[in-house]
């Protein structure tokens, strides 16, 4: 898909991307370098206000930290559309995301998937990538999970 294709599908989806959330330090929301845009990790953002604190497996459910995932995607995606416009984008190349996990808590990836069944859903086959779903200790702000993009743009 290329032209306002993306934007199509996120109308017909129902899917309204968020403003762009503001930094919470020195780095800026999105980065291009060639032909690949990265973003800046992404926290569970809603409305500006961080959406829940906790470690997953702890005080935060395996699927409602999924559903916080799928939050961070579309951050991310916002970060890119207000650096390139999401209908630059080609293909999702990477996602890789962070979970505060509790001890013994090892279902990082069934988490990710919030995030990878998002971009599958928005961008069909073009949103195929490959992943890394890392379990941590703590996250800045006390949030459960944190997502980060890379995208091939055109």
């Amino acid at each position: 898909m290329t032209g306002t294709a993306w934007t199509d599908r996120l109308a017909r989806l129902g899917i309204t991307l968020p403003a762009v959330a503001p930094p919470a330090g020195a780095y800026v929301p999105a980065v291009r370098a060639g032909s690949l845009v990265f973003t800046a990790g992404q926290v569970p953002f809603v409305d500006g206000k961080i959406a829940a604190t906790g470690k997953v497996g702890g005080e935060i459910s395996p699927e409602e930290a999924k559903g916080h995932a799928r939050t961070c995607a579309l951050n991310a995606l916002a970060a890119i559309d207000g650096l390139v416009g999401i209908d630059a984008v080609v293909r999702v190349v990477k996602v890789v995301g962070f979970v505060a996990s509790a001890e013994g808590f090892a279902g990082q990836p069934t988490v990710l998937n919030g995030a990878s069944e998002l971009l599958g859903e928005i961008f069909g086959e073009a949103g195929k990538h490959a992943r890394s779903a890392v379990g941590v200790a703590e996250l800045p702000l006390g949030v459960p999970v944190e997502v980060e993009l890379v995208v091939e743009v055109a």
